[in-house]
């Protein structure tokens, strides 16, 4: 196992265009979806958009309100072996349902994904996640 400059894995996270949320069901159950995200220094961002969903009252939101951490998985996929990587965010994390930090978490998620929420923005709620730890594994530099 390789491990991965801090500055390195920053880069990689903010550069990826989605990631594997996971939170812990009230049954003590792993719960990974995967999501858009952004990072605004040490935290990272992720709404409930408008994609189809069976329900806004997601289950990852109880996850959070329950426990208060999440972790967040990039990884970047190659038949290159040699170019394998992932980077793994863990910390704690709030719902955000209004107010202040909640529309600077759209904010930060519509400069990234501009083509997307730049027409359609995110209604909330979000999740914030304030990154206390950062693991990455990489086959190359």
């Amino acid at each position: 196992m390789r491990p991965v400059h801090e500055s390195m894995m920053r880069r990689r996270v903010e550069q990826a265009r989605v990631g594997r949320l996971a939170t812990i069901t009230s049954a003590g159950d792993p719960h990974i979806v995967p999501v858009c995200f952004a990072v605004d220094v040490d935290r990272i961002v992720t709404a409930v958009d408008d994609k189809p969903k069976t329900t806004t009252a997601l289950r990852r939101l109880d996850n959070v309100r329950a426990h208060g951490r999440a972790s967040l998985l990039v990884d970047f996929w190659s038949e290159d072996w040699t170019a394998l990587w992932w980077i793994r965010v863990d910390g704690s994390a709030r719902v955000l349902d209004d107010g202040a930090d909640l529309d600077a978490a759209i904010g930060t998620l519509e400069r990234k994904y501009r083509d997307q929420y730049g027409i359609h923005p995110p209604k909330g709620p979000a999740i914030l996640i304030h990154a206390e730890r950062w693991r990455g594994w990489s086959a190359g530099s």
